[in-house]
Formats: C-alpha cells, structure tokens, sequence
C-alpha cells in the first residue's frame, strides 16, 4: 500500500515525500487504519519492520487536525537511546506539521531536567518517557496530563522483562482512563496478555512476522573456542567490504577487551555499554549513524532502540542469554528494503543456547567453516553437550 492512500494530511505526505517513504511495511498498512479509527490495539512485530512510523504517523495526523493545547499523546519506551530515536523519527516524519515533543530521560545536567520539567508542565504535544524518569516527575505533581488522548507503549515486553511492571501501572494511574492505547511489542508472552487485560479496551490485534529475523538476513554461524573469536572476528572484518558493523558482546569487560584488540587492526572502533556518561553514549551513537565509526563494539543495551538502515553485520560475540535477545540483535541489520549479515560465534558452552535460538526462528542456521589459520573449532552436537552437562549433574549428587 502507498502511504498516499491512507488519506493522511498533506503536511504529513510533504513529510512521507520529502524523506523518500512511498510503500508501508505490513506492520504500517494493517495498524495505521486501526489506529485512525481511534481503537486500541496490540500490535506485535519484529524490530525493524518499521512499527514506530506505524504509531507516530496516525498520531501525527490527529495533532494536525485536532490542534490540541496540552499534552495529547505519552510515549513510554525501556531506554533512553530507544526514546532518543523515537522523538527523532517524531521530528523528521512530522516537520512540516509544527508538532511538538520532548523525550525525558535519565542522565542528563541540571539544564535538561528543567527543559522537560517545562515541557510536562506547559505541555508539548508529545511526550516520550522511560518509565523511573516520568515516575519520579508524576510523584512531585509535576506533568499536566488532564488532556491526554493517547498512550502508547513501545517495546513493552522489553519494559516488563527490565522490571518496569509497577512503574507503567502506577503511571496508568496518573492519567486519564478515557483514552486511546497503543502497545507494541515484538512478543507476546503471557505478562503482556496480562497487562493488555489490565489497560486496553476490546484492543484490535495485529501480528505481523513474531519472532523471526528479517528475510533478507544471512545468517551463519562458527563453532568455536573462546581462543579463537577474537582472531576470527578480525579475519571477518578483513574479509567483508562492509563499512557499518555492530558486534554484540554480553558483558562489558568483553566489550572492552575486543574494542582495544580491534582498533589495532581497524580505524574508527568505539565501544558502547552503561559505563559511559550520556554524554558519550549520544556521542557514540551519533558517530556510528554519520558513518564516522565503522565498527562498534556494544552490551545489549543498544540490541533495541537504534533505527539505521544501512548496518551492513551484526556479529554476536557470544550467543545471547535469551532466544528472543538474538532477534532483536540481528534485527540491527536488514532494516527497511536493505540486506544485511548477521554471525553468531557459538562455544561449546553456548551450544545448546544456539539450539533454543533454531527452534525459535523454526529453522536450522548454517554453520559455516573456520578459515584453515584458526585450526580445528569444535564440533557442533548440542544435543550431546546438553546429555554430557546433566550426566555431571547427576554425577555430583551420587557423590
């Protein structure tokens, strides 16, 4: 479906225009309609399918029409770089409507926490939040959303799964209960089934793609031992000619050590993990989508909330903790109409982990072969290393 076809307002088609958004993405063609209509809805789709442009764009169109004079729609996400994003996207899509919006966050100087004390209290159009950071405004009465029409929660399973069930419940309560809700989720495990029960009203539903990386991701992985995965991600990076590259790494002293062996083969490495100041989180990220940093190094804390359409690779340093992380990684790439390459190294540890991770995209992912340099890796028997893990188990207990 063209975007012209869903008789949105011309400032808002000069916006679609002038960025080069001509086609919807599924997620976009079926909610879009809903949300006009002014119905609740969950809508559950993976990253990268365009869902934020799928709440912005109906929500944009009612500002446009509407004009209202406090705040008209509240945004909840888990992190501060996923509302960073969201209010960028806010900013391009919606420039030739004048709507305004303010993403609140913690981190930031003594300037910023006024600038959206201001904002909750003389009311932009829209507000994006984390969930401790709006909580703590709410509790000192400070935020004037009398006027509200719309709340939306973006990548509520992630809010849940991070502990912010009670702060969303409790800011609910701030709020008015006549209004319209949006929740977008790339799951759907039963606490959200439980939570949209609690604060939607006969949602429509839409599922597009749960739980699948994108078509147009190659996907591969090497079986390997621990020595072996800095020397082969080095040889990666030689080998590919692709300039935009984020390597996933679990802990941060992982992150660290492969940033500092990597910059001495490849210009313009960073790193990105909580360690860092705000500050150099933005300034990091900023860098890595003007193309000025090729390759970077991250925890999971940016696997959701980056919107850049040309990541060429994603690599997992080692085989993420939850199956469902593993989406949301490779989701970094192949976003939009692009293609994209994703590696997973998998140690005999992770075996069995990798395995959950099969059984959840529904399909097995090809294993590909170590450069003759690195030697033998080890073979990949999950099944065995699972039997192997439960027989020293029992083992112990005999003892």
């Amino acid at each position: 479906m063209k975007f012209s076809e869903l008789k949105l307002t011309h400032s808002l088609q000069d916006g679609l225009k002038a960025i080069g958004f001509e086609e919807t993405t599924p997620v976009q063609e079926f909610a879009i309609p809903v949300i006009l209509q002014g119905r609740d809805i969950i809508a559950c789709a993976q990253t990268g399918t365009g869902k934020t442009a799928a709440f912005v764009l109906p929500i944009l169109h009612k500002i446009s029409v509407e004009q209202p004079t406090g705040i008209d729609t509240l945004i909840i996400s888990p992190t501060r770089e996923l509302a960073q994003q969201i209010d960028q996207q806010i900013e391009g899509l919606g420039y030739f409507t004048g709507a305004s919006s303010k993403a609140i966050y913690g981190g930031g100087d003594g300037s910023a926490w006024e600038k959206e004390r201001k904002a909750l209290l003389e009311g932009a159009d829209i507000i994006i939040a984390t969930p401790g950071k709006l909580l703590s405004f709410l509790r000192q009465k400070t935020g004037d959303f009398s006027q509200l029409k719309h709340l939306i929660l973006d990548e509520a399973d992630r809010m849940l799964d991070m502990g912010f069930y009670n702060d969303i419940i409790e800011i609910i309560s701030f709020l008015p209960s006549n209004r319209q809700t949006l929740l977008f989720s790339a799951t759907m495990p039963k606490k959200i089934r439980d939570l949209t029960n609690k604060i939607l009203k006969e949602p429509e539903e839409v599922s597009i793609a749960i739980s699948k990386p994108a078509e147009k991701v190659v996907q591969a992985g090497f079986s390997v031992y621990d020595e072996q995965k800095i020397p082969l991600i080095e040889w990666l990076l030689k080998m590919s000619d692709v300039n935009s590259v984020i390597i996933f790494a679990s802990t941060k002293s992982s992150v660290r050590e492969l940033a500092k062996a990597l910059a001495k083969i490849r210009p313009h490495v960073e790193e990105i993990h909580s360690d860092l100041e705000q500050q150099e989180r933005e300034a990091v990220l900023r860098n890595f989508k003007n193309k000025k940093t090729e390759v970077l190094v991250a925890t999971d804390i940016i696997s959701r909330g980056i919107d850049i359409d040309s990541i060429g690779m994603v690599i997992n340093y080692d085989v993420p903790q939850d199956a469902e992380d593993y989406i949301h990684r490779v989701g970094r790439t192949a976003r939009a109409a692009s293609e994209g390459e994703a590696v997973t190294l998998i140690n005999p540890k992770d075996q069995q982990r990798f395995a959950r991770i099969e059984e959840l995209v529904g399909s097995e992912i090809r294993k590909a072969q170590l450069p003759s340099f690195l030697g033998e890796g080890p073979n990949y028997t999950p099944n065995k290393n699972s039997r192997r893990k439960n027989y020293r188990k029992r083992s112990s207990k005999r003892k």
